[in-house]
């Protein structure tokens, strides 16, 4: 449950609610532990004029 979908004011009352409440909070807070991704965009880091060099010959390459 995310918090950016909370958009209104609400009220929790009874013992009952607020332990089903306090419950899907850390029921989510569980579930965004577990669900991380990897990303996807690999980065390499280029040193020196020369890797760049190299770096612009293959991208003008495949970019042709």
């Amino acid at each position: 449950m995310a918090t950016s979908s909370i958009t209104k004011n609400f009220v929790v009352s009874g013992e009952e609610q607020v332990e089903m409440f306090a419950n899907a909070i850390e029921e989510s807070f569980q579930e965004s532990l577990e669900n991380v991704q990897a990303p996807d965009l690999k980065v390499r880091h280029l040193h020196g004029a020369d890797e760049i060099k190299k770096f612009m010959q293959k991208r003008n390459k495949s970019n042709a």
